[in-house]
Formats: structure tokens, sequence, C-alpha cells
């Protein structure tokens, strides 16, 4: 176990990597981000995984991240822990498999895109409300999505900001399939085994030919992403957006030009 909220464990060549804070619907924590980005470097260097597998609960996958904590102690600059966690899952050499079902939220919808399998449930819902926190998209969303879905539905899904289901995401090209919530997390744990039976060397020659061409954007994307990002956090469309999330109320943002 790496950390109380993050939990991990190696058998079968697949290193299982769990976000374990039910309780706060798996929101996202700086130490949480410091212990998959240690998690997913851990993996890279370690030859006895072969495939990562990240889940969550059948009920909640993450609802993003921890609001109070990320206001307490905003990212400041490229070394901090979620900027730590993006590169280091973004350049992960292994297969990197994902079960999400449940809630699936910000940084918990965008980290799919750096997944290599991806298996929903079919009640989960997902949403990426960055516009609508009054910050911006991250983890090089702005560019993947447009690519993946073509500009106009990535443009629905963030400027909009509107929650959407599993159906969608499968028609959008987010997963690879949807199932019963209750059957995520077995078969992806399947497609991790399948993928650890592989040769590993082919595994991750292939993976590094999938993402050879456009992994030096993604790198640029996300830190250019993160500059934004950062310096947005800080701004008062951000401040009135997350203040009136915590308090429950509807955000007025008039005033604003």
């Amino acid at each position: 176990m790496s950390e109380a909220h993050v939990v991990t464990s190696l058998h079968d060549r697949v290193l299982t990597v769990r976000f374990n804070r039910p309780d706060k619907k798996n929101a996202l924590t700086g130490a949480m981000y410091s212990a998959l980005a240690e998690a997913f470097t851990g993996a890279n260097s370690n030859p006895e995984v072969r495939s990562v597998l990240i889940l969550g609960q059948a009920d909640c996958f993450t609802a993003g991240n921890d609001l109070v904590d990320f206001l307490a102690v905003p990212p400041n600059g490229p070394d901090s822990p979620v900027v730590r966690f993006m590169r280091s899952l973004a350049n992960l050499e292994k297969p990197v498999i994902a079960g999400a079902s449940g809630i699936a939220v910000g940084v918990g919808v965008t980290l799919l895109l750096h997944c290599d399998l991806v298996y929903c449930g079919e009640q989960t819902k997902l949403n990426m409300p960055f516009a609508s926190l009054g910050i911006c998209p991250e983890f090089a969303s702005s560019y993947l999505l447009p690519r993946l879905m073509g500009h106009v539905r990535a443009a629905e899904l963030l400027l909009l900001g509107e929650g959407f289901g599993a159906a969608k995401a499968l028609e959008y090209g987010l997963v690879n399939a949807v199932l019963p919530n209750a059957e995520v997390e077995a078969t992806a744990r399947a497609k991790a085994l399948q993928v650890a039976a592989m040769p590993p060397r082919a595994s991750r020659i292939t993976k590094m030919l999938l993402k050879k061409w456009s992994l030096p954007t993604i790198n640029e994307a996300v830190d250019f992403e993160a500059g934004y990002f950062m310096a947005m956090l800080k701004d008062p469309e951000a401040r009135e957006a997350m203040t009136a999330f915590m308090q429950k109320r509807k955000p007025d943002f008039s005033s604003f030009n």
C-alpha cells in the first residue's frame, strides 16, 4: 500500500492501482496524486509489472479533485503532485487498463484518455465541468478529445460541461465497452491479465508505436494547459464558481467580463 487512499497490489504481473477514498467519492488530494505518480513511475522500472490496472469501486471511479484540498494547496509549478501524476501516466510504457464505473468527473475522465483499454459501467455518469468551474481543460484533453471525436463533440463536452452517460462515452470512442457496473472490475482485470500474458517487449513496443507520433504533443499540451489552469485557479471566476459549488448555490458571473 503506497498511501492510505491509493492502494496498490502486484499479482500475476498486473499492478492494480485503486482509488480508495469511497467516503469522499474518491476525490483526489495532493497526497493521492503523489502516490499515483510514485506507483506509475515504479511500474515503468519494475520488470515484474507487465500491465497496470486502474480501479475505483463499483459505484464510484473518482469525483475528480478534492476542491477543499486543491484550493488550500493549489498546484504551483511543473513539479506539483498533479503535474507529476499526469506526466507519469502519459509516459507509462506498460499497457494501462481502466475499469470506470459509477462516477467519473474531471480528471476522472481525462485520465482515461491516457489508458490503452477502458471498460465502463452502464450506469456511469461522466462529466468534465472545467469551464463551469472557471478553469480550463487539463491532462492534454484539449488536444486528445478533438483528435478522438472531432471538434464539435469535444466542444460540447468541454464548453457546456454537461454530464453524459456510458452510451455516449462508447459512441464518442472514450471507452472500449459498456458493461453492468458489477462486471466492470472483473472484465478490466481479465483484460489486464490477458495483456500481462503477452510477450512483454512486444506489448511495450506496440504501445510505444501507438503513442510515438502524439506523445511529444501530449507532453507539451500537459504543460501548456497546466500553465493556464494554475493561473486560472487564482482568478475571481474560479473562486466564485468553486465557492458556489461548495455552498451548493448557483454561481453569479454577471460582474465578470
